[in-house]
């Protein structure tokens, strides 16, 4: 069943309207008639089962046939601190980190992060990572849309993990998976997470030294060397199987 989000003021008792480029990718793309059912999500976590009632150029109708108001999230947050890597790797990143489950994804400006990006190629960026971010969600069928945030320093990305319950971040010359073993063991029911993963060049010692002062828990992810693009997937993938219900 295909998956779209709706605005709340465009959700009613008993019908949701659709609007925007749905509009068209449904009636012209997808080429759905009436009484063809969709899959819609409010953007918190909560989906409705629905069908089709009418067409028009401006907008679609469709009937609420059930309402899931339990969602697909996982009970906690989890947001990822994903270093700048360099080419397109970041589009993968955010793809897969979307179909895990990260609740939302903060690119980070660290001290080697080989890309620089002004403003303005950071603004751009970012509305095209919110674009794939979005169409993962809809794949994988999230129950909300979650976000990519604007590039952000490490300074700046510490203090706004300072609201979220627990930090973790891997490093290379880190030791002991007993300890990684119990850090996430002891992750409690709906607490939030942040991760935060180092650019190709990793981190530089002056933000590991940031990153405790800040109350990360430095963590190992095994004896071998993990890609910049690959640590965050597996840290979300072992999170994601503890703690979905």
């Amino acid at each position: 069943m295909y998956h779209f989000f709706a605005e709340h003021e465009n959700i009613h008792d008993s019908y949701i309207d659709i609007v925007g480029s749905d509009v068209n990718h449904i009636k012209n793309v997808l080429r759905f008639k009436e009484g063809d059912k969709l899959l819609i999500s409010s953007g918190d976590n909560v989906d409705y089962e629905c069908s089709i009632a009418s067409m028009s150029d401006e907008y679609i109708r469709a009937d609420i046939l059930s309402k899931d108001e339990q969602g697909k999230e996982l009970p906690s947050r989890i947001i990822l601190f994903q270093g700048l890597p360099k080419a397109d790797k970041m589009e993968l990143i955010i793809q897969k980190a979307v179909e895990l489950g990260a609740y939302s994804v903060v690119p980070v400006a660290m001290k080697r992060s080989v890309v620089k990006l002004d403003a303005k190629k950071a603004k751009a960026k970012v509305e095209r990572w919110n674009g794939i971010a979005l169409s993962a969600a809809k794949q994988s069928k999230r129950s909300i849309q979650p976000e990519v945030t604007e590039v952000m320093t490490f300074k700046q990305a510490l203090e706004y993990a300072g609201k979220l319950d627990k930090l973790l971040l891997p490093y290379e010359c880190a030791e002991g998976m007993e300890k990684t073993r119990k850090v996430i063991e002891e992750i409690g029911h709906g607490e939030s997470v942040g991760i935060f993963i180092g650019p190709e060049g990793g981190f530089d010692r002056s933000e590991l030294d940031e990153a405790v002062n800040a109350g990360c828990e430095i963590i190992t992810l095994g004896k071998r060397i993990l890609r910049t693009e690959t640590a965050g997937m597996m840290l979300l993938s072992v999170l994601m199987y503890n703690m979905e219900e």
